[in-house]
Formats: C-alpha cells, structure tokens, sequence
C-alpha cells in the first residue's frame, strides 16, 4: 500500500529530527493515522496549501514547505533573471511554525539564486500583498491558516499584481511542486548564508509606514471622526493576531481617542488561549470584547482574524443586546456607507463597480442599483476580485469602490489584491462615526438599510467531512447531484441549475451548483470549501419582514440538507 511505503521511506530519511521520527513512531500501531497522514500529498490549489501541522504527506511541516518553496522558485525562474532580480517577499502570522516556514522558505528561494525580502516580525495579508507591490517583486508568500483552529498552518503564493496566483501561474507552480521530490529535489542554503550572500533582507519600517499612510487614504469622511472622537467608545481585538499594530495605530492616527483593547486577545499566541477557533465569525471569541463592551456603554466591536484579513463586528441592537453581524450584512453597511458618503461628498464616479462573489449578498446589488453604480459577481475567492482590480488598472474602463465577499473579507482601495482587514476596520469604525453624528448606531443603520430595500437574509451551512473518506464522500455528492438535480425545495420548483463546472457562465471552470427557486427571490448554492475539509451552502432570500425570510431559510435548509443526506 501506498501509504505504508510513505510512512517507512519518512521514518527513515536522515533529514528528520529525533524529535520528527518520534512522532510518526507514536503513531506505528494507529494503521488508521498512518493512512490519513500518508495516503496522499498536502493539495496545492490555486490559493496555496492549507493544512494540519504535523509529520506526513498531508500534513503541513518543513519538508512540504520547502518543496511547495521550491515550484515558486521554479515559477519565478521561468519567469526569467529579471523576475529572480524583483524578488519575492515572505510574510507570516502569528500560529505555530509560521517564522520557521517563512525562513524554510527563504532559504530554498535564496538557494535558487532569488533575491528575497523577508519580514523581520509578524505581518498582515494586506501587508503583504501591498509589500509585493509596492516593492515590485515577482512574487509574495504568506505563511497562514487565515481563520482555522490553532492545529493549522498555510502557504499563499501572490502574484506581481498583489493577488493570489491566477490559474495559468498556479499551474506552473503546482507542476514544479509534482515534479521535485520532496526531500531530493529541494535546493536548500542556510539562513545565515543567505543573508551574507545579500541575496536575503529584511524589509525596512518604511514599508509598514507607506502601507499606513496608503490605508488612511482610503478614508472619505473624516470629519465625522473628529466631531465624535471625544465621545465615541468603541472595542478591538486582533484574536492574537497580525492586526494589533496596524489597526491600533491607523485608528489613533484618523483621530479615535477611545478604543478598548481586549489585552486578553492582543498577544501573539499561536495557540490562541482565549478561543477555540480565532475566527471573527463566531460569537463565542468576542465574549471578553462583550464584557468591556458594557463595561463602558460600546455599541460597536470589531475583530480581526490572525492574519488580519477577515473582520467580525459586534453591535448592540435597541434592548441593549450585542448581536454578531454576517459577512453579507456588514459588507451591506459598508456599500451603503461608501456610496452614500462619495454621493453626498461628490466622489461617487459614474463608472463606479462594486465587485461581489456569487455566494454574497443580493442586497448589494439593491444598494448599488440605487446609486446607478454596477455590480459585478465572480467566483468565490477574493483572487477573484483582485483579477477585476487589475483589469480596471490596465485598461481605465472602471472605477473599484470596494469588493467584498460572505465570509467576511472586504478591500477598499487598490493598495493591496486580497482581503484587508485594516482598512476594513477603519472604514467601519469611520461608518460608526458618520452614523453616529446622525443620532444611529451601527445596528439602527442596518435597519434602515432593510427597511429601504427588503429584507435579504443569508446562511452559510458548512458540513464538516474529514479525512479520506470525507474527501470521497464530497466528490460522490456533487457527482451525484449532476446526475439527480435537485428539482424543488420547501414546496417551491427549482426553475434554473448553473453549473459553474460545466455550464458557459463567463467565469473561470468551478466545482459549484447554483439553484434558483420559483419565488424569484430564494436561492441556494452547493460548494466544497477550497480550503477546509467541508460541504458548504449558501442560501439567500427577500422578504417583507425578516422573520419571514428567516422562516424560508429554515424550510429551504431543512429540505435541501434531508435532500443530499446530510
């Protein structure tokens, strides 16, 4: 079997650790563990590799980082000497291992003749897509696991522009990565080395003072700031992540007097001891920023993900309770804010696009039809976005206002092409102000943004199926669903299917289901995550009152789920 041989030729390479042999050792009896661990390769995917921490071939660890290192490195070497001169530029986060990947992965691109920048502490994914442009490199790498439990680590791979690889670039490093084995067929120089040959540097502060200075730019009303700066309370917590600094300080720098810290949270700990999961979706890490919340009358919390490209925001609603807002409902007060703000101030361009994913909100569209601004959807992930960005850069046809997607990833401004969780944050604490002189709260906002266009609700499902046999069970379930189409749910008729695999939609190929219901209004999209071990479904709807449309959410949901057997 393929694995047992996987497992026999680890244990007994020179190159691992007493330390790394001990471990795959501990698992010799567990015939289950070994195979979960060997019976195949960590995926590269167009957005990187994502993975648990541990010895093994599905397994994140040094040794498949340095071979992921090595297709880059590949990658830029076709590119050409040029390329190799611009460089790459490594960021990393706050979880375990992340500053050991991110020198694993200098010192295989330095081997490889690259010149290659490296972060002398931890930094944002804004940070870095911003740093690979703003430096003109070839290429970027950010060590992270984004919002995953503390048991994960991930490698991103940006292009020139700032943004995820695109699919031609991503197969080039993805059949370098097949190519190389992944103990013999890595270069590797040592660190110190590295950095006598000048091949490997430090960036220098003022990188991370451009990016400051870049982001205040993004603002668009900032006198409501200074006319409830004295007042204003509002709470942050960085989730033991990358966005303390960046946040902390463009925040004091527009004029916000009164932000409470959740010191709890602001530390640099990859084993996030305050949460179970650092993610800014969930309730439950915002307990703490709830407490200070009342503590000192808040109506507004934020929170960052550790690699600071997601943002969850907590408001109080009128009893006084602290609700946590969607994806879709924050990046709906955020489209509302930005073109109402550019209309009354007169920076609302007519060629303006918002720019959406096609699992996101309906009620962004509302909004941008109401300011004659367009809306454009792609296909879920931010890189995404970043292709339209550029395409708006090369040819001057359109002007970006802002892009955002569910699951809490928004970007303002062109500085960066991937989700920026800083610039978010001011925007939203700058929102908070505007509103704030009108007499509103965040909460009361969102309100009358339902009241003038409907009320548009969503869920996002996901169902866990770990293991080989979970990654089987996905594949069967969208086999299967193209063979048997789903043809109604909760007593409403399926009236058209999109096949973002097969189906001429004008976007990129997909392992994406789209349904549409015989109300005109309900939707519900299948999808495997990209970068989790899990089915995901979207389900959207309008209605007259919210709890109507909660209320066909539920049925949809119910029916769907007994549909596929989950």
């Amino acid at each position: 079997m393929l694995y047992k041989d996987n497992y026999e030729r680890w244990i007994n390479r020179p190159e691992l650790s007493e330390v790394e042999k001990a471990e795959l050792f501990g698992i010799a009896d567990n015939e289950k563990e070994i195979e979960e661990r060997f019976y195949r390769e960590l995926e590269f995917g167009t957005a990187g590799m994502r993975g648990i921490l541990g010895m093994g071939t599905n397994r994140i660890n040094i040794y498949n980082v340095r071979q992921a290192s090595q297709g880059v490195a590949e990658y830029v070497k076709i590119e050409g000497e040029d390329a190799k001169k611009a460089g790459v530029l490594i960021g990393y986060d706050t979880r375990n291992f992340s500053r050991v990947f991110a020198e694993e992965t200098a010192r295989v691109l330095c081997a490889n003749g690259i010149r290659t920048y490296l972060f002398p502490k931890v930094h944002s994914v804004p940070e870095v897509s911003f740093g690979v442009r703003e430096l003109g490199c070839a290429a970027g790498v950010m060590i992270t696991a984004s919002h995953n439990p503390k048991e994960y680590n991930g490698y991103k791979v940006y292009g020139p522009d700032g943004g995820q690889l695109p699919p031609e670039a991503a197969k080039t490093v993805i059949d370098a990565i097949a190519a190389c084995d992944i103990f013999d067929g890595v270069k590797l120089v040592e660190l110190e080395a590295a950095f006598n040959s000048g091949l490997l540097t430090y960036t220098e502060d003022a990188l991370d003072e451009k990016f400051i200075t870049t982001v205040m730019k993004q603002q668009i009303n900032p006198e409501s700031v200074h006319q409830v700066a004295d007042t204003m309370r509002l709470v942050y917590t960085p989730f033991h992540g990358t966005g303390s600094r960046p946040i902390k300080e463009v925040l004091k720098r527009i004029g916000f007097k009164n932000v409470i810290v959740v010191d709890e949270q602001d530390t640099e700990d990859g084993n996030f001891p305050t949460v179970k999961s650092p993610n800014p979706e969930n309730k439950e890490g915002f307990t703490r920023a709830i407490e200070l919340a009342k503590e000192n009358d808040v109506d507004l919390i934020i929170g960052t993900d550790p690699d600071c490209d997601r943002v969850g925001i907590v408001v109080r609603d009128a009893e006084g309770e602290y609700r946590t807002l969607t994806g879709n409902q924050t990046g709906a007060l955020l489209v509302e804010y930005i073109l109402r703000a550019k209309q009354e101030n007169g920076t609302l361009p007519a060629n303006g696009v918002v720019i959406k994913t096609i699992v996101t909100t309906e009620l962004a569209a509302a909004i941008a039809k109401a300011y004659n601004i367009e809306i454009m959807n792609v296909l879920t992930g931010f890189k995404y976005i970043g292709e339209k960005m550029t395409s708006f850069e090369e040819t001057g046809s359109k002007t970006y206002l802002i892009g955002f997607e569910e699951s809490y990833g928004y970007l303002v401004g062109t500085h960066a092409r991937d989700k920026d969780g800083v610039v978010a944050t001011m925007l939203i604490a700058e929102m908070a102000a505007y509103y704030k002189t009108k007499g509103m709260t965040p909460y009361e906002a969102l309100q009358n943004i339902y009241k003038k266009y409907g009320y548009f609700v969503e869920r996002t499902v996901s169902v866990t199926m770990p293991g080989k046999d979970g990654m089987e069970k996905m594949a069967e379930l969208l086999t299967n669903l193209r063979k048997k189409p789903i043809e109604a749910a909760a007593e409403m008729k399926v009236t058209s299917v999109t096949d973002y695999q097969n189906d001429d939609t004008d976007l990129p190929k997909s392992d994406v289901l789209s349904y549409r219901l015989s109300d005109g209004k309900t939707y519900f999209i299948v999808r495997p995550s990209g970068t989790e071990p899990k089915i995901k479904i979207y389900l959207g709807t309008a209605a007259d009152n919210y709890d109507a449309a909660e209320k066909i959410i539920d049925s949809v949901l119910d029916d769907v789920k007994s549909q596929l057997g989950l």
